[in-house]
């Protein structure tokens, strides 16, 4: 067992150091607060989660875990301790959410690429091996590069308008002063905004789905989704209009075309739009920070976390309630986000929001925790000036 006295480091939103008790705590509430188990005798769905260790996707584990007793694979690419860092966050959160399903539970975690070819057959064969057939694939990854497993060829993402330059609206900070500037974006190149489109776009969940079909592992009825989120036109710019929205919608286009291949096997495919999070993904999107804190400020308790959202997909996906489509078919969760009246005062916080108003317009020091707390830092009732032990094993699997 390794003791160490660490400290979270890093710059902005981007921490060195992640602590492994405060993210087994985040792990801990979000269990806590999911759905109690559906009364069941005969074993779980069987699914498959890419992307399983942070944001939706780790939501989308645990509530299916917990709620649906769900057998699988969960996959995510996290780092392990080293002698200078502690291991990811996603790393201590995966440990722990192994914890939680305990030796009854009858599901796996992979540390792997899940880009890469290996993955995929490594997956595959657990999958085949253990229980024969998939029900549910959710695809829930942020990456900022890819490397294209037909090619060799590393693909990166950016984040940048389209057409032409944008100034962005910002929240930072200097120590726990909340400062709003901005930021200058030039527009991004084709080439910019076709890499972000490999790697964020729909090229990696259809090779998913293919490759769970060529090996006869889609059970009837098959729902897979992939997560989208649409957003507020104050972040429209840089995120709908910008390189990542060429992506969502290089995403949407892909589950039309797997919806399309997968109804002959009884099966079914969405993008799921959801609503606004505090996530390691999101925080290196200007103005999302400026934008979430005023949204959290005017919704208050109604402001949905990712659990509470995860809640309502897996009861869509179970049939315990109607799909929620659009009219381009995708699974919408994010109508508390995208109400007219909510947006409206966000609109109005955002026009007034200057260094010497935001604390007051939006919830800057809440925003600032959920930050910390994707590290395992900020979390209520850990003592941080005690030594941590930060070696913890990978959980025992495939």
């Amino acid at each position: 067992m390794t003791l160490r006295q660490i400290k979270p480091g890093g710059r902005g939103f981007l921490y060195v150091n992640s602590h492994p008790e405060g993210c087994a705590a985040v792990v801990d509430e979000l269990w806590k607060h999911t759905p109690a188990p559906v009364t069941a005798t005969a074993p779980g769905p069987v699914a498959l989660v890419i992307g399983s260790s942070a944001g939706y996707g780790l939501a989308a584990t645990v509530t299916a875990l917990r709620t649906h007793r769900m057998r699988g694979l969960g996959i995510a690419c996290e780092a392990p301790e080293t002698e200078r860092r502690t291991a990811s966050a996603g790393w201590y959160r995966t440990a722990r959410t192994a914890e939680l399903v305990g030796a009854d539970g009858d599901f796996a975690f992979l540390n792997a690429d899940a880009f890469s070819t290996g993955a995929k057959e490594r997956a595959l064969d657990h999958l085949a091996s253990r229980y024969g057939r998939v029900d549910y694939l959710i695809h829930s990854v942020a990456a900022p590069r890819r490397t294209d497993p037909a090619t060799g060829e590393v693909h990166h993402s950016v984040i940048k308008p389209l057409g032409s330059a944008y100034r962005a609206k910002t929240l930072q900070f200097d120590g726990n002063v909340p400062l709003v500037g901005s930021q200058e974006l030039e527009p991004a190149t084709d080439a910019e905004r076709d890499a972000t489109v490999r790697v964020m776009g729909g090229a990696d969940w259809r090779l998913w789905v293919d490759a769970l079909a060529g090996r006869g592992l889609i059970h009837a009825g098959f729902h897979t989704v992939a997560l989208s989120y649409v957003g507020s036109e104050l972040t429209a710019p840089i995120y709908r209009a910008g390189t990542i929205g060429a992506a969502k919608q290089h995403l949407e286009d892909t589950a039309r075309g797997l919806q399309r291949d997968l109804a002959p096997l009884g099966g079914q495919a969405h993008t799921v739009v959801a609503g606004a999070a505090v996530t390691q993904a999101s925080t290196a999107i200007p103005s999302v920070a400026l934008y979430t804190s005023l949204l959290h400020a005017v919704l208050g308790d109604g402001f949905q976390s990712t659990g509470r959202q995860a809640a309502v997909l897996w009861q869509q996906l179970t049939g315990a309630a109607p799909l929620q489509l659009d009219e381009q078919q995708r699974i919408r969760l994010d109508g508390w986000e995208l109400d007219d009246k909510v947006q409206d005062a966000v609109r109005e916080r955002w026009l007034a929001a200057t260094t010497g108003t935001v604390a007051a317009l939006g919830d800057t020091a809440w925003f600032r925790a959920q930050v910390g707390r994707l590290y395992g830092w900020d979390v209520p009732g850990i003592d941080y000036d005690a030594p941590s032990r930060t070696t913890v094993p990978w959980p025992a699997g495939i």
